[in-house]
């Protein structure tokens, strides 16, 4: 949730916000206006409170009909105590969930706008040029023995694979050079729950705009994660870290699972938009003021990798629209696909400063006190969408996948994968 004081002392600065996402400010107003109720009502029951205990005082020391009229008033005044104990509750209440919807304060850096209303950062690479006509992954996956869509689709529906072969190879391979390198780069790697509680995925923002995408469990009170991101973010709730031992970095490898509600026809074939695929996911702890700079730091990470798979990709300024509700600012690096002729997300890193710290409880303490940290995460790498970009990018006319010098120790030094069919 978003700081109460910039609430309370600049809420134009959140109505602005509010409409660079292109929301309705009207939450902001109702949220100003229930916070001075819920204000009033908590001075209105410390008041009655303050008289309860002074009337205590006084009985024991009052006779006669002074003391009737204290016990008269005592007992008309527990009812006020109880009346208003009870609208300090609603109120709480009232303020609590209009808090709670609104969104992360946007940067004012990020652009405005929607999901087409990004900014391209920088291009790093170039795309490739062919002197044949290039496959698409599904029939290179095919040909090497590496993808069966059919059997997946048979198994467990629409939108789901085997990796077999090769392929399951090349995931395996991709994990161990991701997890090796955010090791090198000082992360804990971390094996977490693929299913948490509401408060987890509550706590980082995925029961408001995304409910819709998220797999809940009948019958218990579990969800499936879309990312990592959510047990790592749970992993310190309603902890109080040493101010001394952040940033606190963890690197996780989960399956994910998204209903990709509202996807309808898009991606239908292949493996660029599944309902389950592996990721390794950075996810770091630090202050609100330090998060600007880790959040070029995990950015930095990405490309260092996307760079070492030989793959063409540009990095974009998320629009403030395109922003999850945790978000305050996102940068996505995204692939060249070449079949597609177009850029595709592959990875991308959000800043969420102090939004899912408050909802999850999570305090840094300081010199000068406690206060809440900052959360950031970062995909280094989900699989699927980057054995897509791998395939299609480094393939060769006879449908053999050469395969990148740093992918090679962890894939039997392989050098060229070969197809097993025609």
């Amino acid at each position: 949730m978003i700081d109460p004081r910039i609430l309370r002392e600049a809420p134009d600065r959140v109505r602005a916000a509010q409409t660079r996402r292109g929301l309705s400010a009207d939450v902001v107003d109702a949220a100003v206006a229930a916070d001075e109720r819920r204000r009033a009502t908590i001075a209105e029951f410390e008041r009655l409170r303050a008289e309860q205990k002074s009337l205590g005082k006084q009985i024991p020391k009052a006779q006669g009909d002074e003391k009737q009229e204290l016990l008269a008033r005592t007992k008309t005044l527990s009812g006020e105590v109880k009346a208003a104990e009870a609208a300090q509750s609603e109120a709480e209440a009232a303020y609590r969930d209009l808090v709670m919807s609104i969104p992360n304060v946007a940067s004012e850096d990020a652009p405005a706008g929607g999901e087409d209303d990004f900014v391209v950062l920088e291009h790093v690479g170039e795309p490739r040029q062919f002197d044949f006509e290039p496959r698409d992954h599904v029939e290179l996956g095919r040909m090497l023995g590496a993808i069966d869509i059919d059997r997946g689709a048979k198994v467990s529906g629409a939108r789901f694979y085997y990796l077999t072969g090769v392929g399951a190879d090349l995931e395996l391979a991709l994990v161990n050079l991701a997890m090796e390198q955010a090791r090198s780069a000082g992360f804990t790697p971390v094996i977490p729950p693929a299913l948490v509680r509401p408060r987890a995925m509550d706590g980082t923002g995925f029961l408001g705009q995304a409910a819709d995408d998220v797999y809940r469990i009948e019958g218990e009170e579990l969800y499936l994660v879309g990312t990592s991101e959510v047990p790592l973010a749970a992993y310190h709730s309603d902890e109080i870290l040493d101010g001394s031992s952040l940033p606190r970095r963890y690197a996780a490898f989960s399956p994910c699972y998204r209903k990709e509600a509202g996807s309808y026809g898009k991606d239908t074939t292949g493996i660029i938009r599944v309902h389950w695929f592996d990721k390794v996911e950075m996810f770091s702890y630090t202050t609100v003021e330090e998060s600007y700079a880790e959040h070029q730091r995990l950015l930095a990470w990405e490309k260092e990798f996307l760079t070492k798979l030989g793959l063409a990709f540009r990095v974009i300024d998320v629009a403030a629209g395109d922003l999850g509700l945790s978000a305050e600012r996102k940068f996505d690096c995204e692939a060249w696909i070449p079949t597609q002729g177009k850029y595709r997300e592959l990875t991308s890193t959000s800043n969420c400063t102090d939004f899912q710290a408050r909802r999850l409880d999570i305090r840094g303490r300081f010199p000068e006190g406690t206060r809440h940290l900052a959360t950031l995460n970062g995909t280094l790498c989900a699989m699927t969408r980057t054995i897509v970009a791998l395939l299609e990018t480094h393939q060769q006319a006879d449908g053999s996948v050469v395969v990148p010098e740093a992918l090679r120790p962890h894939l039997q030094g392989r050098e060229v994968l070969e197809p097993v069919a025609k």
